[in-house]
């Protein structure tokens, strides 16, 4: 589809890419990764055509459609949230003005014997063949489905998008390119404003119903579910991996240590010919030999070793005064704006040390009671901050709030404080701002560049109490790594605010869920938490999770989700599972593995039938791209009949995925 050839970009005579070439197939699915600044944001925008390179060729087949979703965009506040939506199928709708325009003309006219009535009659029949092909109008309930796989409630869809945040609205932008399903698809960050649910329906979609993919992200659980190659840029090159993301890793580290053993070799040649020509340079004997090995020397390529982050991130919070016992206690908090109850009765105690974090869908109060905790917000209730507490808070948009006029070492020379000043050069080289980058205005710099700065100011003061609400957003893999060792050897408390699974896997041992205005407790790590959510969800026992329910040995479950008995102790996970298995009986266990046995046959007929349409499909469009059938209009209804069946296909391959879910569960 896409062939780029010896690309090259440069920047006041500094190159970013270097003779870059590799193609774009159907159905590839690419994640572009490299360190920030690497280039990433601007080969996409080269391959949408928003950008020229410095030389080289970008060759797009004819009539490739492409969608691009930027990091930042401008976006309009004019219409409802359906409405906006609906511009992804503005083609459709002036293609039946163009349509019903022909029809009232044929209506009208008498001339049938005509070449002109006859040509306008072909010219009819074609477009309206076209418009049955593409899905005709019967698009609002993918449409809906979109938006909803998205986050958004059917409350939502005629609310004027003014009313929705930044985060929200790029939403609608991911919705409004996932509907008009092009050729190719270009994703920069798109999960940095999606919450989990969400994260999860655009895997499904990306892997399973979109044409090809180039994204970039560093959420490393996205890209090794929806990705099948990886892209990387090093060195300014290009090196091509047709493999997903973790298997990448392993096979760029075998490539280095092999580049390292062929540079050492080199190095060790390149020594005893330097060594060779001092020693018999001035014997007339051996001059010839010396003239050789001189040409020799010339002739030897550098082997290059690909670039690595070698500006270690060491990431160390100060020590600090030891804080009381329980930093954190809720009694009763509850948050509304107007009628709107965005949570009420949230109860929780967050001890000394303990690293908790805060999910849910978007919109349903984290960052509000982040908001709470600090006194920016005035809320009800009770909210009591701990004995000799010091919170260091890292908002969503603190990157955004830096002063864009001043350079980066200014930016912290401002915060800093006593002997820390004659360490800023040091501290901003370990965060790859070294040598020049330092003096770099910071309106200049990359959103990751930015939330690297905002980081260090918050470093620079001695915290007991982290609350970092999305601390990765724009953070390289690297990065990540080491900001998450830094919190796990952080020996005070953390609160942290994020989607990303892999950044807190591993990391935080309670987890707090945030949904339907309630605030429920979940002991164990984020993978226990979305594996209990799922036994608590489709095991259901005909309770809800926010009500309090008895079981026969006295076992309840209380408000917050967590179990517990008439005694008050707390049951574990393989407890509950006891239970569980203890109320079904043999025959409803027979039962439920005949019916998964059953919804796997369908999954696997759903995906046998897609597979056929698509080969059909695939076909037919290498007819009607030869000029001798390009007319042929009973190619074109067949072509629209083959995408009708595909899109029904998939809607029945989805709804035995979910019942199968729903069983297994």
């Amino acid at each position: 589809m896409i062939s780029i050839d010896k690309l090259g970009v440069e920047f006041s005579a500094t190159p970013l890419f270097l003779d870059a070439s590799f193609v774009v197939n159907p159905k590839d699915r690419i994640a572009l990764v490299g360190k920030n600044g690497a280039g990433k944001s601007t080969m996409l925008k080269i391959i949408a055509g928003m950008q020229e390179p410095t030389y080289g060729q970008v060759a797009r087949q004819k009539d490739i459609t492409i969608g691009y979703l930027p990091q930042v965009m401008v976006l309009a506040d004019s219409r409802t949230v359906r409405e906006e939506a609906e511009t992804a199928f503005a083609h459709i709708s002036e293609m039946q003005e163009r349509i019903e325009k022909m029809n009232e003309e044929i209506a009208r006219r008498t001339d049938y014997e005509s070449e002109s009535y006859m040509a306008l009659i072909e010219k009819f029949t074609h477009e309206n063949d076209r418009f049955s092909m593409m899905g005709g109008t019967n698009y609002h309930a993918e449409l809906e489905r979109t938006l909803q796989g998205l986050g958004f409630q059917r409350s939502d869809f005629d609310r004027p998008t003014a009313e929705f945040s930044g985060g929200w609205r790029m939403r609608i932008e991911l919705a409004k390119l996932l509907l008009q399903k092009p050729d190719l698809l270009l994703l920069d960050e798109p999960t940095n404003h999606l919450d989990i649910g969400s994260i999860q329906w655009l895997e499904q979609f990306l892997a399973q119903r979109a044409n090809a993919v180039i994204l970039v992200s560093h959420d490393r659980a996205f890209i090794n579910n929806v990705t099948n190659r990886t892209i990387e840029i090093t060195c300014h090159r290009i090196n091509d991996y047709k493999v997903k993301y973790d298997e990448y890793v392993k096979l760029r580290d075998e490539r280095r240590e092999q580049q390292i053993r062929a540079y050492e070799n080199q190095q060790k040649e390149i020594a005893e010919i330097k060594q060779f020509i001092e020693t018999f340079r001035y014997k007339p004997t051996k001059s010839n030999q010396v003239q050789s090995r001189i040409k020799m020397l010339e002739k030897i390529v550098p082997i290059e070793i690909d670039e690595v982050d070698t500006s270690s991130l060491h990431l160390k919070f100060p020590p600090c005064l030891r804080s009381g016992d329980y930093p954190i206690i809720c009694e009763d908090v509850a948050k509304s704006y107007g009628a709107h109850r965005v949570f009420a009765d949230v109860n929780l105690t967050i001890k000394r040390g303990e690293k908790v974090a805060f999910v849910g869908n978007n919109g349903e109060g984290k960052s509000t009671l982040v908001k709470c905790i600090m006194g920016e917000i005035p809320f009800e209730g009770n909210l009591k901050i701990g004995h000799n507490v010091q919170i260091g808070y890292f908002a969503q948009n603190q990157a955004q709030l830096l002063d864009g006029n001043i350079t980066v070492f200014d930016t912290i020379d401002h915060v800093a404080k006593g002997d820390i000043r004659l360490k800023i050069r040091d501290i901003l080289g370990a965060f790859m701002f070294g040598g020049e980058a330092s003096d770099k205005y910071v309106k200049v710099l990359s959103g990751g560049e930015r939330s690297r700065l905002a980081m260090i100011r918050l470093l620079l003061e001695p915290v007991n109490l982290l609350i970092l609400d999305e601390p990765t957003n724009h953070l390289d893999m690297q990065s990540k790594e080491v900001l998450k060792q830094a919190i796990a050897e952080f020996d005070g408390t953390a609160i942290i605010v994020s989607h990303d699974r892999d950044f807190l896997n591993g990391l935080v041992n309670k987890v707090y869920e945030f949904g339907g205005g309630k605030v429920r407790e979940h002991l164990g790590g984020i993978y226990d938490f979305l594996q209990k959510k799922q036994i608590e969800s489709l095991n259901q026992l005909g309770q809800s999770l926010n009500t309090s329910v008895t079981k026969d040995n006295g076992q309840r479950t209380t408000d917050n989700g967590q179990q517990t008995t008439d005694n008050g102790q707390l049951s574990t996970s393989k407890d509950l599972d006891a239970k569980v298995q203890s109320l079904l009986s043999y025959a409803e266990m027979k039962e439920r593995n005949k019916a998964i046995k059953k919804a796997e046959k369908a999954v696997e007929a759903a995906e046998q039938k897609i597979e056929k349409l698509e080969e059909e499909i695939a076909q037919i469009e290498v007819l009607l791209a030869t000029p001798e059938k390009a007319a042929d209009t009973s190619l074109f209804t067949q072509y629209g009949e083959l995408k009708n069946q595909l899109t029904a296909a998939e809607d029945e391959w989805t709804e035995c995925c979910l019942a199968l879910e729903g069983l297994k569960n």
